[in-house]
């Protein structure tokens, strides 16, 4: 099987590369470097004997910051030296700039064929491969068990797209898991879904959801402040949150604004769409109404707004401190799968998300079942319990404060996980 992967891999990457090559154009970032998709890896440091080199691969920014903590305690002890990887552009600037120091090189990841990964394995030499989340390429893998290293799968859990589609193909999903050592689900549904697909039960311990223990840098009262003025914000005004919007979700937030104030409530909208390429669809559609804005790349704003852009990378954390509601985007139909709720509910924030939340349906289900998150089905929807919200105080405190418990009781996955990683490490 795994060369009938090798043989078709290159036509149906030349068959995707037009639809590739417009998406990182227009995303932008991805000239420096480059050549690492195909095995050109920087010169890595020689090996120290005795030390242990773990190859972590994340795909984007969330998965960045979700190994970020895992990255620091693995390299903490000396034991261990981490060369990471990433796929698209804007978590490989991430990378670069919060962990780059803590590691041995930042990289892209290969694209998954024959010739460039073995390229870069042979340049990489790791000892240990942690993937993050739902990573699952074969010649990785394959490259991997050549070479008797052991593959660690982090975080692990399987969205009801991606468990749909290896239901399909079992028997494939199967041979592929086998190659994996370990396998650490953030949940007991998706320790379920993997045992639904083969894989044995000793290879599965559920650790629990990293990003539970992510620690936030909080800013101080005074620096909310300053955070509000750079927005166009004033101190005494609501602020709405849409965070980490889709396509079709920034109107509905428009519309939700724009009842809030018809009906005397006073607020501003800050907008943080998932891709910041999107600015100029964003910008088309705020040029339709009667509304001040600034978009954050173009610097502070000058005076009060309406609504704020911010098309930058890496602030959500910091962006959701000034919020007073919250709405976690790609939930809204026909956008599906969901944005993490987590770091908002860490953040003591009341929490707003539409009905396609299946990539955090755990997460989702429990945040709306203890009385932290309401879940909307529709822009009608949440335009009212949006409102409803914005109008009492008393709920917003409550549901604040029913997310951080939530938060605080799922807490614990780091010191599970480092204990699996521990069986590989020297």
């Amino acid at each position: 099987m795994l060369w009938l992967y090798r043989l078709f891999f290159l036509p149906a990457m030349l068959l995707a590369a037009p639809f590739y090559l417009r998406r990182m154009w227009k995303r932008g970032g991805y000239r420096a470097g480059f050549g690492q998709r195909f095995g050109a890896v920087t010169p890595l440091p020689t090996k120290r004997p005795g030390v242990t080199r773990i190859w972590l691969q994340a795909v984007s920014v969330g998965e960045v910051l979700a190994m970020g903590p895992l990255l620091k305690r693995l390299t903490a002890d000396g034991r261990s030296e981490v060369y990471l990887t990433t796929t698209t552009s804007t978590g490989h600037a991430l990378a670069r700039e919060r962990f780059g120091a803590a590691t041995v090189g930042v990289g892209y990841f290969p694209l998954d064929w024959w010739l460039f990964s073995r390229r870069t394995w042979s340049k990489v030499q790791p000892d240990l491969v942690l993937l993050a989340e739902s990573e699952l390429w074969p010649e990785h893998l394959a490259q991997a068990a050549r070479r008797g290293v052991p593959v660690v799968l982090v975080n692990a859990r399987l969205s009801d797209r991606s468990y749909r589609r290896l239901s399909a193909v079992r028997t494939l999903a199967g041979r592929l898991y086998r190659k994996i050592a370990r396998i650490l689900p953030s949940s007991e549904q998706d320790a379920e879904r993997f045992r639904g697909l083969g894989v044995p039960a000793e290879k599965l311990v559920t650790t629990g959801n990293l990003k539970f223990d992510v620690a936030i840098q909080t800013i101080d009262t005074w620096g909310r402040a300053m955070l509000r003025r750079e927005l166009g914000f004033a101190d005494n005004q609501l602020v709405l949150l849409g965070s980490s919007t889709w396509a079709g979700e920034e109107l509905a937030m428009l519309r939700l604004l724009e009842r809030a104030r018809r009906d005397g409530v006073i607020c501003q909208l800050l907008l943080v769409p998932r891709h910041a390429e999107r600015r100029g669809e964003i910008e088309a559609l705020l040029r339709q109404r009667p509304l001040n804005w600034h978009f954050r790349s173009r610097g502070q704003a000058l005076g009060q707004v309406d609504v704020c852009v911010a098309d930058t990378t890496g602030e959500l954390q910091k962006l959701t401190q000034v919020a007073d509601v919250v709405f976690v985007g790609k939930s809204l139909p026909p956008n599906e799968g969901g944005q993490t709720p987590i770091e908002a509910a860490l953040l003591e924030k009341p929490i707003l998300f539409g009905p396609a939340m299946s990539n955090f349906r755990v997460a989702a289900t429990a945040l709306t079942e203890c009385g932290a998150a309401l879940c909307v089905a529709d822009e009608v929807e949440l335009v009212d319990q949006g409102l409803g919200l914005l109008r009492d105080a008393e709920k917003r405190a409550a549901m604040a404060a029913a997310a951080g418990a939530w938060h605080k009781a799922n807490q614990g996955a780091m010191e599970r996980t480092l204990r699996e990683i521990d069986r590989y490490r020297s």
